[in-house]
């Protein structure tokens, strides 16, 4: 038998409260829930294959050192080469002898094959270990060779066993490849960890599975949509390998926190007696605010990257703003479209929040002791992030891989044993005669920190390579300093210079050049974005200026942890003695967006309360009070997550999650619960000031989506029964 409708309740203005209301209504929400399993779909099947796509990029875009490589590869009919380390029980046995030619001989006729070179041919001593006691066996590939080419030539290589000599497969190519399986392995394994992880804190923080189910199953359906939007990123540019686990840690955190921060508002509001479809637009008018300016922010934050010219930095800044669309997307209609069906079955509040707990006590201590409390939290911050002053940053090469890898263990064993077919630490690539070359390595080899020329190759009759010897560390200053000579007088002649020294140069030049331009966009665009939700031209500043100090605080983590070595045994890693080249610009970009939705997490609670009426001081206590739990919760959770792909073997992906795994905690902590409201207290009501004008300008253009809610209509239950809720219909609203 059919209910008497209930009488009818007043409708939330606003877009967003429209949308919540249109995809929580009964013939909508089955479209919406499709759409984005269709989308998880599509992106297991097709997305998976993005790792296929993936490019190792080891050179700053359009630097000298890249456009030095370019020239050599479309000189060199070669794309790379396949080496065997023979080791024991000496290069001369006539059994490793007769066996390795009889594999040369084999490779040579393999399609694909440029050329072989062995101990026992024109290479000859060169090819042999200083001790004798290993040898190599090196196979160059030719360029549009395929992999299944290479794969031959691997297992062929792999089948060589002479007797009591242990063989083990590497070569650029094979550590190309071993780079992008382990990427895909530690995406694969953070994704296996983390989701049960948080499934069971989020169990813990709602005191239920339904709720707790929402965020993982908002996340599930990201991760969906950005492996698509990677995939068909990596059809129209070059995605470095680094770049796909940085973007799923970085997509899965945000789904998680924005559907959290739903699932938390909606079981506020029905706390206070609203049903499912009340609940669900009050909730996106409110949190779905939030949702939107915190996805606005990150996604500025990493649009900084745009200014930069390397692919890295392109790659990671398109892929990262696509995964926030999309995060913010699933909070906003998955979300809403899942509570249509199981928003009966959260577990709600039985009264409302109580004004009076944890955070609001430490609010009222920090108020009391405003001053102390911010010079004390800016010396901490200072003190963490002073680390970062001296860190070096360099091109990690083999070691971003596990040290069980064997293309890292053939690579480490040529550089050890055969230091003649090392990379040296700088390559001049010089256009003219091989005479021309010569007189020009004959020059070279007086400059006061050059070791020696350790050979002249002719690529083909116009191009050479003039491989560099320094003295000292291959990457360090004395390096540096030749890289910049080299440059400084060519002879007369056109030439590249380029090799490891040379990247992590035209690295620190284009960040030098181009990080202020960046920065500077950056500043501008959250300013802009945090003076159009609060009208308020003080607090977006002194929110950079907080930002700024955790972000400095988790740089100098990474330099302690990476450069210096701290805690590398628990972690499961060798230092390199320094930062790899690209690692804190990325960490700046993401860390500082993460700040900002911390930042936008608070900031809307105390605004809306301050727009009803309250003080500035009360409004402060009760925001915090109301959403130190959930910006807590979800800090944990991202911490979490940036846990599990730390827990990976890739070097890149480790210092990313330890930084962004700090970065989130003090934010969370330090600074949102101390550092915030103690300077907002000192503020008071400035904190809200704007000039005449500014303040004209943005009541025309302000984002004032949020609304004061009407009252929920009276008389309600505290919690409608499931039942009910699901059997009444509301006119007005659905």
């Amino acid at each position: 038998m059919r209910e008497t409708p209930v009488v009818a309740q007043p409708v939330v203005g606003g877009r967003l409260a429209a949308l919540g209301r249109y995809c929580h209504r009964h013939r909508h929400r089955r479209w919406v829930v499709g759409f984005w399993v269709l989308v998880l779909a599509l992106g297991v099947l097709i997305g998976g294959r993005v790792f296929e796509g993936t490019v190792a990029s080891t050179s700053a875009g359009g630097s000298e050192s890249a456009r030095g490589t370019s020239v050599v590869a479309a000189a060199d009919p070669a794309r790379g080469t396949v080496t065997a380390v023979v080791d024991g029980p000496s290069a001369q046995d006539p059994a490793v002898r007769s066996a390795v030619t009889a594999a040369a001989a084999d490779l040579a006729k393999l399609p694909g094959v440029v050329s072989v070179t062995d101990a026992y041919g024109p290479a000859g001593q060169a090819m042999v270990s200083a001790d004798g006691g290993a040898s190599l066996l090196s196979v160059r590939m030719a360029d549009g060779s395929t992999s299944a080419q290479q794969k031959s030539v691997e297992q062929r290589l792999g089948a060589l066993h002479p007797e009591g000599a242990r063989v083990t497969v590497g070569g650029d190519l094979v550590l190309q490849q071993e780079v992008k399986d382990q990427t895909a392995k530690d995406t694969q394994f953070g994704e296996i960890v983390t989701l049960p992880l948080t499934l069971i804190v989020m169990v813990l923080v709602f005191g239920g599975f339904a709720a707790a189910s929402l965020p993982v199953l908002g996340a599930v359906g990201s991760v969906g949509g950005a492996l698509l939007a990677m995939f068909g990123f990596s059809r129209i540019m070059d995605i470095d390998t680094s770049v796909l686990p940085i973007a799923t840690v970085l997509g899965l955190g945000l789904s998680i926190d924005y559907a959290l921060l739903i699932v938390n508002r909606f079981r506020e509001e029905r706390g206070h007696g609203a049903t499912v479809a009340q609940a669900v637009e009050r909730t996106c008018a409110t949190a779905g605010r939030t949702v939107l300016f915190s996805g606005l922010t990150v996604a500025v934050a990493l649009s900084g990257l745009f200014v930069f010219t390397s692919p890295v930095f392109r790659a990671v800044a398109a892929a990262g703003v696509s995964v926030v669309v999309i995060a913010g997307a699933a909070a906003l209609t998955l979300i809403p479209a899942l509570l249509g069906f199981v928003g009966h079955r959260v577990k709600a509040p039985t009264a409302p929040v109580s004004d009076q707990g944890f955070f609001a006590r430490t609010v009222r201590r920090v108020q009391k002791r405003a001053v102390p409390v911010v010079l004390v939290c800016t010396a901490l911050l200072l003190a963490a992030g002073a680390p970062f002053l001296g860190s070096d940053w360099r091109s990690s090469g083999a070691s971003v891989l596990p040290a069980s890898s064997a293309g890292r263990q053939v690579a480490e064993t040529v550089q050890e044993r055969f230091p003649q077919q090392a990379a040296a630490p700088i390559t001049v690539v010089v256009e003219g005669s091989a005479a021309q070359a010569q007189g020009y390595a004959d020059q070279v080899a007086h400059l006061a920190g050059v070791s020696g020329i350790r050979a002249v190759t002719p690529v083909s009759p116009k191009v050479s390579t003039v491989e560099v010897m320094v003295h000292g560390d291959p990457q360090g200053a004395g390096a540096k300093q030749v890289v910049d000579e080299l440059r400084a007088d060519r002879g007369g002649l056109t030439t590249y210079v380029t090799g490891d020294a040379a990247s992590v140069v035209d690295f620190q030049h284009e960040i030098a050049s181009r990080g202020p331009w960046a920065l500077g966009l950056v500043a501008v665009g959250t300013l802009l974005l945090l003076f159009l939700m609060t009208g308020s031209v003080v607090m977006p500043v002194k929110a950079l200026l907080m930002n700024v100090l955790s972000l400095g605080a988790s740089l100098g983590a990474l330099t302690l942890v990476f450069q210096h070595g701290y805690f590398s045994s628990l972690l499961g890693f060798s230092p390199t003695g320094g930062l790899e080249t690209f690692i804190p610009v990325l960490v700046f970009a993401f860390a500082f967006g993460l700040s900002m939705d911390y930042e936008v997490f608070l900031l809307s609670r105390i605004k809306e309360l301050r727009d009803e009426g309250y003080g500035c001081a009360r409004s402060v206590e009760l925001g915090l009070q109301r959403s130190g739990r959930i910006i807590t919760s979800a800090a944990l959770l991202m911490v979490i997550v940036f846990a599990g792909f730390a827990a990976g073997q890739m070097l890149m992906v480790k210092e990313m999650g330890i930084a962004l795994a700090v970065a989130v905690a003090v934010d969370a902590t330090l600074v949102r619960c101390l550092l915030v409201p103690a300077a907002m207290t000192l503020f008071g009501e400035f904190n809200w000031w704007a000039p005449a004008p500014l303040r004209r300008l943005h009541r025309r253009i302000g984002l004032t989506e949020h609304v004061v809610l009407p009252p929920l209509g009276l008389p309600a239950p505290a919690v409608p029964a499931p039942r009910a809720d699901r059997e009444r219909t509301l006119v007005g609203v659905s």
